[in-house]
């Protein structure tokens, strides 16, 4: 008996080695005060390089951004500095086109009694101009700007932070002369917004790479044991892990059940309604919807895994053909990015190439960067196949980032039912070709994952 006690024991700490091994830890994650430096470098490159081109691309001189502590424009959050958690009562930037070139391009205030980090110069002197609107005409009047963009937008909740109230009192100041070169900053909020980097894109594949490892993660037989752990079970422990790890999320995960019984899967229901706490049981198609939010970028991930039965070893063929279609339907809409051509155009002739190659797919792909649903051109809703009027119409820009999301819906003969397979994984479009920022899921995981040394 002591001998197979020992044996047992080392049979499981071989298995216990292997599994830390299968389930490393996870890409190292910056401390706070590495993540705010990063955050600062990234902004003050932001402001410099890339601002002053957008401001020329959509002729707007003067770009004023008005919010108040605890209801910030969505563009103005993205400004401020990694020390300022929020607007200061209220805080009111100013860019101003200088017609210069390099630091200079863009003059950065703040019509504040106090500096916004080291990014913008405070402007107000309250001992001249006691009143705040009035000093912000005052430096609106003095730099004399052909147009005064300001965020109000109907297409994009993103570029609509300018609130009924801010907007009322500062009119109400501002000299009728002026009030007529006051323009909707739509495209430039959009452009600030969905524009990335040279600087985010060097961290933006580490940030999917850790959004990959937890999805991952969470669907193995680390954390499912099939017949005893429920869906809702395996969404907990994505939020646990999500916190453990110092990070964020966007959303709340979700993790759905596709299996072989009389009940018809509706998709729909992934979107709104979805039964919950289901026990995962072998021979389940598992789909999980996951994104993290960390270094003030987002990902947003969908992945498949399949519940071995006794005796398998694979996924089933016909679930692995599926998977095909539905990664030969992420190919077929990629292979229409090109620059100019509308999220509308996109979709349209994404879904006509899908008929005629037989796959019914369905496409609701988004972009993705400073917020989860971000700014730029909406390529197709899940209940809007025939193009979204608006955001849908905007061009396809270079320096951009895209989660695409879709599905194929495939008939499964031994299942006797149609099966989704639910795909979103985050890439980048740098004018001339599309990438995956880490890659995309080819093959479905198994639960448990297959031993190498086991047969």
């Amino acid at each position: 008996m002591k001998h197979f006690a020992y044996y047992r024991y080392i049979a499981l700490l071989l298995f216990s080695l292997l599994l830390s091994q299968a389930f490393s830890q996870p890409t190292t994650v910056l401390s706070e005060r590495e993540r705010a430096r990063f955050v600062d470098e990234v902004l003050e490159d932001r402001f410099t390089n890339l601002l002053p081109q957008l401001m020329r691309r959509e002729g707007i001189d003067m770009w004023v951004i008005i919010s108040r502590e605890y209801n910030e424009d969505p563009v103005l959050k993205t400004m401020l500095p990694a020390n300022w958690l929020s607007a200061r009562r209220r805080t009111i930037m100013v860019f101003t086109d200088t017609g210069k070139e390099g630091v200079d391009a863009v003059e950065r205030l703040a019509i504040a009694r106090y500096d916004v980090g080291n990014l913008l110069k405070g402007s107000w002197d309250i001992d001249v101009r006691p009143n705040q609107w009035d000093a912000l005409v005052d430096i609106i009047q003095k730099r004399n700007p052909k147009k005064i963009g300001l965020n109000f937008s109907t297409n994009y909740a993103h570029a609509d932070g300018l609130t009924f109230t801010e907007q009322k009192e500062f009119m109400a100041k501002l000299p009728a002369s002026l009030q007529q070169r006051v323009v909707s900053a739509e495209r430039l909020a959009v452009g600030w917004l969905e524009s990335r980097t040279a600087k985010e894109m060097a961290v933006y594949p580490l940030i999917c790479r850790l959004s990959h490892q937890i999805v991952q993660e969470g669907l193995s037989e680390k954390v499912i044991q099939p017949g005893v752990t429920t869906t809702d079970d395996v969404v907990w422990w994505y939020r646990q892990r999500i916190t453990e790890l110092g990070l964020e999320t966007w959303f709340h995960p979700t993790v759905d059940v596709q299996r072989a019984d009389d009940k018809k899967f509706d998709h729909l229901r992934t979107f709104a309604k979805r039964e919950s706490g289901e026990v995962i049981m072998p021979g389940d198609l598992l789909h999980v919807d996951f994104g993290i939010t960390y270094l003030r970028l987002n990902t947003d991930q969908q992945q498949h895994a399949y519940v071995l039965r006794p005796g398998e070893t694979e996924v089933p063929t016909a679930i692995k053909a599926a998977f095909k279609q539905g990664n030969r339907l992420q190919e077929i809409l990629t292979e229409q990015f090109k620059t100019g051509k509308s999220g509308n155009q996109i979709l349209s002739e994404a879904l006509t190439q899908a008929q005629k190659e037989g796959i019914r797919g369905t496409i609701y792909t988004h972009p993705i960067g400073s917020h989860g649903h971000a700014a730029g051109p909406t390529i197709g809703m899940w209940d809007q196949q025939k193009g979204v009027p608006g955001p849908g119409d905007y061009p396809l820009l270079p320096n951009t980032a895209y989660s695409i999301e879709l599905n194929a819906a495939v008939d499964i003969p031994e299942w006797k039912k149609t099966v989704r397979i639910m795909l979103e994984e985050d890439g980048a479009f740098d004018g001339q070709s599309f990438r995956y920022i880490d890659g995309r899921q080819t093959e479905i995981y198994t639960i448990p994952r297959t031993l190498g040394y086991v047969k």
